[in-house]
């Protein structure tokens, strides 16, 4: 008896302990197969030199312009040049019928032969009285009258093939084979532009040029000592090519206030065209201790901008601050930001506040950050 009951006992014990492994608790959150908290970019804030800059709306127009006109009448027998290419100066490009001007070149000659043989026989004559000085003087001034008159005919023999005057990519013909061209006015045959380098104008505001003059005369800026600046293509991108400031007008336009300025740009691979609108990338001043945080990382709401920040227990908490102007691609912060704070770039959608995040430093250029995927299933035996 005592042994059967000591085998139940065993039994038992055997059934409670599998009990007890089937209602293990299930694993927390910083349990293995747990979701990971996700990742975000971030950049911890440090006072630094910058340049202010402004993104001025700008137009891209040509280093030079040619408009080839007709300079003789005549029938347009000829396009010699490929629409669209690059030429070089002198390159012809129309032929207008010249027979016309062939003809009258020829008649000019003949009348130029015909004066100096005059002229020759006049001389000799000149010499025993047998004609006068004056009969001698007008032989020679109708020489002169037919070496003009042959100029003439030899200049319209040439213009009946108008060259190219500058070097450029040249544009559409605007006249066809057939058309009459000259006639009571210099047809406009084709333009060509030089597009390399190419320039850009555009303007600023004078209040804010004021602004600036001011904060530079206070103290509180430095002016710029480069005259570069930088080109902002539609996508947002920057042209690889720096350019150099050129021109400032003197003047304020009445109209909308502000001043013109010119600067001129690379153009090798004839990317940037004439007409195209684009944003200048103008520096304005230096700050020798400025806090910064790139452009992404700001986010307008309706009580003005705010950066989300990761404390010091990995939360995300949203911070309100204040920019006064750009350095380059980052804004530069005036109020709510100190030295140390971390600040995210990129994850933004993932960084609710008061949410558990895991911060990784931000390279620039570097591609956004994936959004966090779930573990894999255990698979069930």
């Amino acid at each position: 008896m005592k042994k059967t009951l000591a085998i139940l006992c065993l039994l038992l014990a055997a059934c409670g302990q599998g009990g007890e492994a089937e209602k293990k608790p299930a694993a927390g959150p910083g349990a293995p197969g747990a979701m990971p908290p996700p990742e975000v970019d971030v950049v911890t804030v440090q006072p630094k030199s910058a340049l202010i800059t402004q993104d001025l709306p700008g137009r891209l127009i040509a280093y030079r312009t040619a408009q080839v006109r007709a300079r003789v009448e005549g029938v347009v027998e000829k396009r010699l040049f490929t629409e669209g290419s690059d030429i070089q100066a002198g390159t012809p490009l129309f032929q207008i019928d010249a027979r016309t001007y062939q003809a009258a070149a020829a008649a000019a000659e003949a009348e130029l032969a015909a004066a100096r043989a005059v002229l020759a026989r006049y001389a000799p004559l000149l010499e025993i009285k047998a004609v006068s000085q004056q009969e001698f003087d007008a032989a020679a001034a109708r020489v002169k009258q037919a070496e003009a008159a042959l100029a003439k005919a030899k200049l319209d023999l040439e213009n009946a093939v108008p060259p190219a005057p500058i070097s450029g990519r040249i544009g559409r013909a605007l006249v066809t084979e057939g058309a009459l061209v000259g006639k009571g006015e210099a047809t406009h045959l084709v333009t060509i532009e030089q597009i390399d380098p190419i320039r850009v104008e555009f303007t600023q505001s004078y209040s804010d040029l004021m602004r600036l003059k001011q904060a530079v005369k206070a103290g509180k800026q430095k002016p710029a000592e480069s005259a570069e600046v930088q080109l902002v293509l539609e996508d947002g991108s920057l042209y690889p090519e720096k350019g150099k400031l050129q021109f400032a007008d003197l003047a304020v336009d009445p109209n909308s206030g502000a001043v013109v300025l010119r600067a001129e740009f690379p153009n090798p691979r004839r990317e940037l065209l004439p007409g195209a609108f684009v944003r200048v990338r103008f520096p304005q001043a230096m700050i020798d201790a400025a806090l910064t945080v790139p452009q992404r990382a700001v986010q307008a709401s309706p009580a003005g901008q705010v950066v989300m920040t990761v404390d010091a227990e990995s939360k995300v908490a949203p911070r309100p601050i204040k920019t006064g102007g750009m350095a380059g691609g980052d804004f530069i912060v005036t109020e709510g930001l100190k030295e140390g704070d971390v600040v995210i770039v990129n994850g933004l959608q993932k960084a609710k506040p008061g949410t558990v995040v895991k911060p990784v430093p931000w390279t620039p250029g570097a591609p956004l950050l994936a959004p966090p995927t779930a573990p894999a299933a255990t698979e069930k035996k």
